[in-house]
């Protein structure tokens, strides 16, 4: 069983990577789409609406990132060092 876990890591990972690059996809797209045009026509209106997708953007990551938490309590958050070793020598 201990082995199934790394399999079952790389492929969430690839799946966050898939939608990540999905999400970003979107982005770019949008940005051309509708964002470039209105900077040509009002510059700061369309920087707003580009920053709002963005916000959008990060917040189904946070989103993501919770859930994929929540469904693995066992990993730790990834900000904490590693605990130093005990037993190992000092210089």
């Amino acid at each position: 069983m201990a082995n199934d876990d790394p399999r079952r890591w790389e492929q969430q990972m690839r799946e966050a990577a898939v939608r990540v690059e999905e999400d970003l996809r979107r982005v770019v797209t949008y940005i051309n789409d509708q964002v470039v045009p209105d900077i040509r026509r009002d510059g700061s209106q369309a920087l707003r609406a580009a920053a709002a997708e963005l916000q959008k953007l990060a917040q189904r990551m946070d989103d993501r990132r919770a859930a994929a938490s929540r469904q693995s309590p066992s990993a730790p958050p990834a900000h904490e060092p590693p605990a130093p070793e005990k037993d190992k020598p000092q210089p």
